[in-house]
């Protein structure tokens, strides 16, 4: 999953990310040590590709550790009510909750090995379970409620990750990552749009390898779709129909090393996409703009904060943490 490359530049920058792997084997209870410069140009696994890059990560921005230690982390989701970051450690079988300045702590095990979160238009939490090959909902309370499992009548594959629309839809890819060979009950691997009391989703896109990792425009309008399967590697962008269809669905990028995982989008629209090499961010036109590096491939990202400006980002066995100039979609 790390990128193969031959340059100064490169070498450089393989060399800041064992420090800052090093400076990541420790829990953190809070904002741990800054990483140290990774290349020449860049400050704390900045790369800038375009110059257009600095409106997004400022020269001082630094990628931090905030927790370390953990087996396979993916789901970051911030809780803005509680000013909570929680995310998943799916092979633990865990869901963590940091908070700025306190230890690190469970919050739900054994959470089915959990993978992606998000929350619904009224904070609630929900969650992409593999092991129960599920999509559930945690209510501010803490009781959950299982939302689908079934697709005509037969097992989902397992749920990957997830995303609310403003009219309480929830859309989820379904690919086969969390169960084994000859497991599957679905004649694809879908990408699911669940309708508000619905008991069963509807498939809106049957013609992905392995779609995964998705996200809204914020205007509502597109919606990006990864296929991490190593023979596509692509974010494809769709156009949401009136009837909550998808409509249009062209190649936006091709993701390389590694292949696309989970992605977000900021207030302007430009698309960050968990790659091999961290999280790379594109223009809403498809232009890379530069990549946020970290030490080991990047899972998936959101934004929070106290000022909505931080990206933390999971990257398989610690989370990381970037303060941008820009914030998420409101």
């Amino acid at each position: 999953m790390f990128p193969t490359r031959t340059t100064r530049a490169a070498a450089l920058l393989a060399a800041g990310c064992v420090i800052a792997a090093a400076a990541c084997r420790r829990p953190s209870a809070g904002a741990a040590e800054p990483s140290k410069p990774q290349a020449p140009g860049a400050t704390g696994g900045i790369e800038v590709v375009d110059e257009a890059f600095g409106q997004v990560a400022p020269a001082e921005a630094k990628v931090s550790c905030i927790a370390g230690e953990r087996k396979f982390t993916e789901g970051p989701v911030w809780l803005a009510d509680r000013k909570w970051l929680l995310f998943s450690d799916i092979s633990a079988d865990t869901i963590y909750r940091w908070e700025q300045g306190k230890p690190l702590e469970v919050y739900r095990k054994p959470s089915h090995n959990a993978n992606g979160n998000t929350t619904d238009p009224q904070g609630r939490l929900i969650t992409c379970e593999h092991g129960s090959r599920s999509l559930t909902r945690t209510a501010k309370d803490g009781t959950l409620e299982t939302l689908a499992a079934t697709y005509k009548g037969k097992r989902l594959n397992s749920p990957n990750d997830a995303v609310v629309r403003k009219d309480g839809t929830i859309w989820f890819t379904d690919p086969p990552y969390g169960i084994r060979r000859g497991q599957s009950e679905q004649p694809a691997n879908y990408v699911f749009r669940l309708d508000p009391g619905a008991k069963e989703p509807a498939a809106v896109a049957e013609d992905f390898l392995r779609p995964n990792g998705l996200c809204f425009s914020p205007d509502e309008k597109l919606l990006y779709v990864a296929d991490s399967d190593r023979q596509r590697r692509h974010v494809r962008r769709f156009r949401v129909t009136p009837e909550n269809g998808l409509a249009d669905g062209k190649v936006f990028a091709t993701i390389e090393p590694g292949a696309p995982d989970g992605m977000r989008i900021d207030a302007d629209g430009r698309l960050y996409v968990a790659a091999g090499d961290g999280v790379q961010v594109f223009s809403a036109a498809g232009k890379l703009l530069g990549r946020i590096r970290t030490p080991k491939a990047a899972t998936n990202c959101a934004f929070g904060g106290a000022k909505g400006r931080t990206l933390f980002i999971t990257a398989r066995d610690a989370v990381w943490a970037v303060d941008l100039a820009v914030t998420g979609p409101k």
